[in-house]
């Protein structure tokens, strides 16, 4: 007894189904599909952008026949099925549409792959072909553990602050994802691109690193709020390669590396949205085919959605009041100078000729740096830095929080001699390894 819900592998786009139809004058047609979706245990759908032929056939005749191939194991199943409807909207089609463009444009081929509608079709039967591979059922090791997901959805419930919601979550990813490396991007209001804030299992951590919305499954996943999941990258073209910059390049271009797993066949990108509202994304990889199906899916987006809670909650929540900061600590070489410049037209920071970030990031380091100068002290609050005229933080609720993450990691990453570290409750310290010299630039490159 074959269920459509035992086939999920059939559906990950790795090998091309087929359909069949016959026209009213009795002559079959025969024509490959990108992707086919599983709706519910009686129906599937089929994406339809080339469908001339197969959709005037159906017209007169409802009938078809569809081969799936496990992209797994190469087992076959045709499934007898009736055409039910097309949709061209709602979401069904969005979700279809968003997992197309994923796939399409890592081929170069999203001009081409335009979806028209969505196929839905009744399923009447389904039969195994005689193969050398049995059709396997549904493998209940690969499906996340239930008591594994609580214990993650408690440890990200109850961490102290952000950084320990976001530390917990890529936990979780890591280990009840199956994930060989994992990522947080938060979102960049000002600019609509996405930026990356904690990664794990990277070589380099590339906290800083930018995506564009629209841009491979990361930037669609954001533009879309879909959830993006590509099962096979043997045969694609990596994101990277759309938007990387060579390390040798990152002070010219003022981009960072955007990190990426060797040997990645699998990756999923999962929208952070909470009321509504998209914070981020949740972007994971592993150097299986077909490591990410529908459980994996579902248990990412419940952590997807407790972390972008309590990203919202960050910023909704009344600033804690202050605990009593830290004693001050001397570190490295106190008569060395930090030679600091500031871009003030995009707000990049070079320390000694090194770049560092840019944006809003960018600008908090410059405050934090002129006001030590200014006013001698090396401690702040979180809530003195959001309410700062000068800093120009965007006028809606803004993540200064998820900000102040990765701008802590990206120090950290290019073992600045400044670094960011908490000094109590809802406050920074800023540890300087000599005395800085801020410099504010007039527009132009910057640094070659």
């Amino acid at each position: 007894m074959i269920r459509l819900a035992d086939l999920d592998d059939c559906f990950e786009g790795v090998i091309p189904s087929v359909v069949a139809t016959c026209g009213a004058d009795g002559l079959p047609n025969i024509s490959y599909l990108s992707h086919v979706n599983r709706v519910d245990d009686d129906h599937i759908a089929l994406s339809n952008q080339f469908f001339g032929k197969t959709a005037a056939n159906l017209r007169r005749n409802p009938c078809a026949t569809i081969l799936l191939v496990d992209g797994r194991t190469g087992a076959q199943v045709r499934v007898e099925a009736i055409f039910v409807r097309s949709e061209t909207e709602g979401a069904l089609f969005d979700r279809v549409a968003a997992q197309l463009a994923a796939s399409s444009a890592q081929v170069g081929m999203e001009a081409t792959m335009q979806l028209r509608a969505v196929d839905v079709f009744r399923v009447l039967s389904l039969q195994a072909t005689p193969t050398q591979a049995p059709v396997p059922p549904a493998d209940p090791d690969a499906r996340p553990d239930l008591p594994a997901l609580a214990d993650a959805v408690a440890a990200i419930d109850s961490a102290p602050d952000l950084g320990g919601a976001c530390e917990a979550s890529l936990d979780a990813a890591m280990a009840l994802l199956g994930a060989d490396a994992a990522m947080i991007l938060m979102r960049d209001h000002p600019r609509d691109v996405l930026m990356t804030v904690l990664s794990r299992g990277y070589e380099t951590g590339g906290a800083g690193a930018e995506v564009p919305f629209g841009i491979g499954a990361i930037g669609i996943a954001a533009a879309t709020r879909q959830v993006i999941r590509v099962g096979d990258l043997g045969r694609v073209r990596r994101l990277n390669a759309a938007i990387e910059a060579s390390s040798e390049q990152e002070a010219r271009s003022r981009r960072i590396r955007l990190p990426g797993l060797g040997g990645a066949l699998s990756h999923m990108a999962v929208p952070l949205c909470s009321g509504g509202a998209l914070a981020g994304v949740l972007f994971v990889e592993a150097r299986r085919r077909l490591a990410f199906g529908r459980a994996q899916e579902a248990a990412a987006m419940i952590l997807a959605r407790l972390l972008a809670a309590a990203m919202r909650a960050s910023e909704q929540s009344p600033a804690p009041a202050a605990e009593p900061p830290l004693p001050a600590t001397v570190t490295g070489d106190g008569g060395r100078i930090l030679r600091v410049r500031h871009y003030g037209y995009d707000d990049s920071i070079f320390i000694d000729d090194a770049y560092i970030i840019k944006g809003v990031a960018g600008r908090i380091l410059a405050f934090l740096i002129g006001s030590h100068l200014a006013e001698g002290r090396d401690v702040f609050s979180n809530r003195e830095i959001r309410l700062a005229a000068s800093l120009r933080l965007p006028g809606y609720r803004d993540n200064l929080e998820t900000r102040l993450i990765l701008l802590r990691r990206r120090l950290e990453e290019k073992s600045a001699p400044i670094r960011l570290v908490s000094a109590g409750r809802g406050q920074i310290r800023l540890v300087l390894d000599g005395r800085p010299e801020l410099v504010e630039e007039t527009p132009g490159e910057g640094p070659a």
